[in-house]
């Protein structure tokens, strides 16, 4: 058996690996199985390279390969692929067991390194692992496995203390149910811009069959900014979120920001908080380049203030979640990298929390990579977006490995935003339990744009009607009264 050798690809990659590698067997160990690529089964146009020793290609859609791999016992395993990159940059490229993804291994520049797919389940004896494109452009020289690190006993031990000293009796009192319940059960919820009687929150109803809601109510506050309401849009998010409170419902947020229409680039107005559709530099603004682009920032950070004061003057906790996914960079607040974004974050922090006094924040940081965590002074939850393909339902538990690894502190970790809702059975078995899982709209969840009937495309009505009715599941229906809950005492 070959000797694992790991190359991290930059201190973020190494903090994960380090994560991953907390016992002695993870540094040195031997592979519990091991199979080389130009043995296995080539996918699409996958080709074994000339002198026999790899498998190139991974170009197109569907194309990648697949081994065996014979464990002795069933349990979590880190997936290693030893690969390079083809043409010198770096790729990121999906693991699959039994052709659902469980991970993705990255490749970090053209010499051979190892890629790990952490704490990912295989069955006891024969299993099916593939690497297969996303980005491509990569060679394969084998695929091993070793069983994964025991997690810390301490990874749900969170205490209710909030980064805002000022933070409302509400917020405290939802912080306090969410530590509570960290680690036992699993909260349930649903994207619906259209609020609590939206189609998309009418389709999970009705799949269930009509006799609970989700406890978390998704939004976002993309209208509130000059960046659309210059075009007509209007907002009710802020009545939404009050009204779901009354309900005994817990609201998160996040927020598609819009640049201001001067910097439309003619493609898509609509969609401006992609990158490729302004001409917004978010390190010109911060650095002194563009003054009028800082100016601008503050003027919508203020916007989105006047709705979030009407949540708290409502008494409303909420659940923000601003300036998501920023690593991947198809959003403006990336594009520039993570300094400017995390100056951006912290300027946020500063304005609403201490210019505007807002303290019915509890701030949810989803910046999915460790060179864009702010803080911990600035993060109360850490939030991880998910969307694995259709009829995934695994504890994905690699990346909730990985988003403990963002700080040595004990953060909450959540499933921010889902496509698949993950089997509660399968995240207890893996003792991976994200605080709440919050699956998002449109094809996720409704057969056609318009209407309330449930799709079955990445969720199968038995699975959400399993996770609606298990008993390690937190629907509204089971919510506590959050208004009265206790508090700790100091």
């Amino acid at each position: 058996m070959r000797r694992r050798m790991v190359v991290c690809a930059g201190a973020a990659a190494c903090a994960a690996w380090l994560m991953l590698a907390m016992s002695g067997a993870a540094a040195e160990g031997e592979y519990d199985a091991i199979a080389q690529a130009e043995a296995g089964g080539m996918l699409g146009a996958a080709a074994v390279t000339a002198d026999g020793t790899a498998v190139s290609g991974l170009k197109g859609d569907g194309d990648g390969v697949e081994v065996v791999l014979n464990v002795p016992e069933a349990g979590l395993y880190d997936i290693i692929v030893r690969q390079r990159s083809a043409d010198g940059g770096s790729k990121i490229n999906k693991v699959c067991v039994d052709g659902k993804c469980v991970g993705e291994v990255t490749a970090p520049d053209g010499q051979w390194s190892d890629g790990v797919a952490g704490y990912v389940w295989l069955e006891a004896g024969d299993n099916n692992v593939s690497v297969t494109k996303f980005w491509g452009w990569i060679d394969v020289d084998y695929i091993a496995a070793v069983k994964s690190a025991p997690l810390p006993d301490d990874i749900y031990d969170v205490e209710p203390v909030l980064v805002n000293p000022n933070a409302t009796e509400n917020a405290r009192r939802l912080m306090t149910f969410l530590c509570d319940n960290y680690g036992k059960k699993i909260i349930s919820g649903q994207q619906c811009d259209e609020g609590p009687f939206g189609m998309p929150v009418a389709g999970v109803w009705r799949g269930i069959g009509g006799t609970d809601y989700p406890a978390v109510l998704g939004m976002d506050l993309m209208n509130c900014s000059p960046g659309r309401t210059d075009k007509g849009q209007t907002s009710k998010t802020a009545d939404y979120a009050i009204e779901y409170w009354e309900q005994n419902g817990i609201t998160t947020l996040c927020w598609h920001w819009c640049p201001d229409q001067s910097y439309d680039n003619g493609k898509d107005y609509w969609g401006t908080f992609y990158a490729e559709n302004t001409n917004f530099d978010l390190a010109k603004a911060m650095n002194g380049e563009d003054p009028k682009g800082y100016e601008y920032l503050l003027r919508d950070i203020d916007c989105a203030a006047a709705e979030l004061k009407k949540m708290q003057d409502a008494g409303v906790p909420i659940l923000w979640r601003p300036l998501h996914e920023a690593s991947g960079g198809w959003f403006w607040w990336g594009a520039s990298g993570p300094e400017p974004y995390i100056e951006l974050y912290k300027l946020m922090y500063d304005r609403l929390v201490n210019h505007h006094g807002l303290n019915n924040l509890i701030w949810v940081w989803n910046g999915q990579d460790a060179a864009w965590y702010p803080g911990d002074e600035y993060v109360d939850i850490i939030g991880e977006d998910i969307y694995p393909g259709e009829k995934v339902y695994a504890s994905q538990a690699g990346r909730f490995v990985k988003a403990l690894g963002y700080t040595d502190a004990r953060k909450i970790i959540t499933l921010s935003e889902n496509g698949c809702i993950p089997d509660p059975d399968v995240c207890m078995r893996d003792g991976v339990m994200w605080s709440w899982w919050c699956t998002w709209s449109g094809e996720f969840v409704l057969k056609s744009e318009g209407s309330n009937r449930y799709s079955e495309q990445y969720t199968e009505k038995s699975m959400l009607k399993k996770a609606y009715a298990h008993e390690n599941v937190i629907t509204r229906n089971t919510l506590p009264d959050l208004k009265t809950y206790p508090l700790k005492e100091n």
